[in-house]
């Protein structure tokens, strides 16, 4: 699931994921990282224009608009057909298949209801690179519905149970994770992403 969220105020008010690093979209590159590991993906946005982000990809909004990325969560868990999710921002440029499928393994092997990556954000996790089960839907709707959002990713994630957490060793093994979970929101992080893209060429 590629969850396209944001007014992109930082970026001018453009679609952050539409923006181009290395000559490839950065919603395309999101795109080709989960295709890899996923039957199939699920654009979850709220412009209207999204149906045209990326062709042949069905499309979701928010069931709780303003809620933040967790509304995107909900809206993917609850338009899956009863499926778990596997989550990534739109505005992730280098986030790798490599990374998805430790995520995606550690959910199994953990009969994880949560699972996400350690970070330096200043969660300390990555809530919108990660794996959430179809078990948590009702909660999560009740969560938000209670006037939650925004940034409370972690406070659900927090009073979530079965949260299994990706070490920091464990991300280190597949991939430097300040490039991993880079995100893009302003002006100089498009160019230094663009910079960083051009350093690994």
């Amino acid at each position: 699931m590629v969850l396209a969220g944001g007014s992109s105020r930082r970026l001018g008010g453009a679609p952050k994921g539409l923006a181009e690093v290395a000559g490839i979209r950065i919603i395309d590159r999101v795109a080709a990282a989960l295709r890899e590991v996923a039957p199939e993906l699920l654009l979850v946005a709220n412009d209207p224009a999204a149906s045209q982000w990326l062709p042949g990809t069905s499309v979701t909004s928010d069931l709780h608009p303003g809620k933040g990325g967790l509304a995107g969560v909900e809206a993917a868990l609850g338009n899956g057909g009863g499926r778990d999710a596997l989550v990534v921002g739109w505005d992730m440029p280098f986030v790798t298949p490599a990374i998805l499928r430790a995520i995606l393994e550690a959910a199994e092997s953990n009969s994880a209801d949560i699972a996400l990556p350690a970070s330096d954000s200043p969660y300390g996790f990555e809530p919108f690179c990660a794996y959430y089960s179809v078990r948590v839907l009702p909660s999560l709707s009740r969560f938000l519905e209670a006037g939650s959002g925004g940034g409370a990713a972690r406070d659900f994630i927090g009073r979530s149970s079965r949260v299994h957490l990706l070490q920091a060793q464990q991300v280190a093994a597949v991939g430097d994770a300040r490039m991993l979970f880079f995100s893009v929101n302003t002006a100089a992080d498009l160019e230094r992403a663009r910079a960083m893209a051009k350093a690994t060429e």
